[in-house]
């Protein structure tokens, strides 16, 4: 498995404690973050990251920044994203579960470094469910390509 992880200034030290723990359980990890705390724009790395998943190059991403929520809204930008912030393991585990999320996010400046390990876990682990879920997935996609939602399921 392959991963990319991306940060601002504000979550560098965090973004080093993941990559670590990531790579100690041989994940490969493409860090296209910031390694300085000089101030950087979230958005580059959301991007970064984004592309990199959407394209292939990497199997998900992890997105840290003070909150989690810019660096996320970023990345949702770029098409077949589906990023999520999480403060806690539980939605880690239903955004994959029911979302198909290609990335998770979360913020430097809400949760600890344990926390966002287990986060991490609970989201690695879990596995798409599909199913009833891949409806709304779909009608995801659709509102994402400009289409209107089917007639059927307004």
């Amino acid at each position: 498995m392959k991963l990319a992880i991306g940060n601002d200034h504000v979550a560098v030290d965090m973004k080093n404690e993941i990559k670590e723990y990531l790579e100690a359980k041989g994940i490969e990890v493409a860090d296209v973050g910031t390694n300085t705390t000089e101030r950087f724009n979230y958005p580059v790395s959301g991007y970064r990251v984004a592309r990199m998943v959407a394209d292939g190059t990497v199997d998900g991403g992890v997105l840290i920044c003070g909150t989690g929520v810019g660096i996320s809204l970023a990345a949702n930008k770029v098409h077949g994203i589906r990023a999520c912030v999480c403060s806690e393991p539980y939605t880690a585990r239903l955004s994959r579960q029911h979302n198909n999320t290609n990335i998770i996010a979360f913020g430097s400046r809400v949760i600890g470094i344990e926390t966002a390990k287990m986060i991490v876990d609970e989201w690695l682990s879990a596995e798409y469910e599909s199913g009833r879920h891949q409806i709304r997935i779909d009608m995801i996609a659709e509102i994402e390509t400009g289409q209107s939602l089917s007639a059927a399921e307004k």
